[in-house]
């Protein structure tokens, strides 16, 4: 079964500042104002990240744009938004965040074959400038094994 995806924004910051633990996938609770919005892939997840409160999971930060079309009814482009987990996932992830270091943030955000907006989350832990620095080093010499293997050298 080939997975369908419609990618509406991606993160893409999120492998280049932190190494990723784990990844899952919730669904996303939106006004009709910002569906639209999405269907003309105008949102961000850049600075975006995740909070429990009150025993839920609130996205913060995200950014989707006014619609041009919706005029009054228009919503707020950073205001907080529901995600949508079972009660056993939101304890588990409560304790994993709970250890030092580690954040929950997008990674993206899409429509799946259904047409339902998802969003892609990862359990994250922050690099170092060095850690940086040597995936920097390693993607130059992957180029460069590359290039001296497409001429020949």
């Amino acid at each position: 079964m080939k997975n369908r995806q419609k990618l509406i924004s991606q993160n893409k910051k999120a492998h280049h500042d932190y190494h990723i633990v784990d990844t899952i996938e919730a669904g996303i609770v939106l006004l009709g104002s910002e569906v639209k919005s999405c269907r003309m892939g105008r949102a961000n997840l850049k600075d975006s990240y995740a909070r429990i409160e009150n025993n839920e999971i609130y996205l913060v930060d995200c950014h989707i744009s006014h619609c041009p079309y919706a005029n009054r009814l228009n919503h707020d482009p950073l205001r907080k938004r529901k995600l949508l987990f079972h009660n056993r996932e939101i304890k588990k992830l409560y304790g994993k965040i709970r250890e030092k270091g580690q954040s929950f943030i997008p990674l993206k955000l899409y429509f799946n074959e259904k047409g339902k907006v998802k969003v892609e989350m990862a359990l994250v832990k922050g690099k170092k400038m060095y850690d940086r620095r040597e995936d920097i080093r390693k993607k130059d010499m992957k180029r460069e094994a590359e290039r001296d293997f497409k001429y020949g050298k």
